[in-house]
């Protein structure tokens, strides 16, 4: 079995209809347009969730904090972040690092990224490298027309022994 894993993870939130929900991305509050879902609804939090839940052997975000649980009604991603990667090291694993990729048309997300990034470092460790990309949709799609926004993470993982 190989001593390295490498996970990809994916969400997406639309827009909320609601003036009082708040968006938030990789724990950073933007102004904008909240997204709407359970939890925060912070679709950077999710997708490097579920990019180092899965080479861990984990279940996925969702089968772990369920929209059906009111115990996560409103909860911060973030801190369901440092769980997973609490769940990830007892699994034997370390993060090596992150990379994510954020979708959004709107709200302009350029002077957010190094916030974010220490955002996720914070919750990972502060051995994990992070990096965060912001593009836009370029009026393609649903991202495009700005109907909400989306994350890709992929991250590395090592078995914990080996650093």
């Amino acid at each position: 079995m190989s001593d390295h894993r490498v996970g990809l993870g994916y969400d997406v939130h639309p827009f909320a209809d609601a003036d009082d929900r708040t968006l938030v991305l990789a724990g950073v509050t933007v102004d904008g347009r909240g997204l709407d879902g359970h939890s925060d609804a912070d679709v950077v939090a999710h997708a490097v969730s579920d990019a180092l839940l899965g080479p861990a052997a984990l279940p996925d975000l969702g089968s772990l904090f369920p929209a059906s649980d009111d115990r996560y009604r409103d909860a911060s991603s973030l801190e369901l972040l440092r769980d997973v990667a609490s769940r990830v090291a007892d699994a034997g694993w370390q993060v090596v690092n992150v990379d994510v990729v954020i979708a959004a048309e709107q709200p302009r997300l350029a002077p957010h990224v190094e916030a974010m990034t220490r955002n996720l470092a914070a919750a990972l460790g502060d051995n994990v490298f992070v990096s965060i990309k912001a593009k836009r949709g370029e009026g393609i799609g649903s991202i495009g027309r700005a109907e909400g926004i989306a994350a890709w993470a992929v991250a590395l993982l090592e078995r914990a022994e080996l650093r």
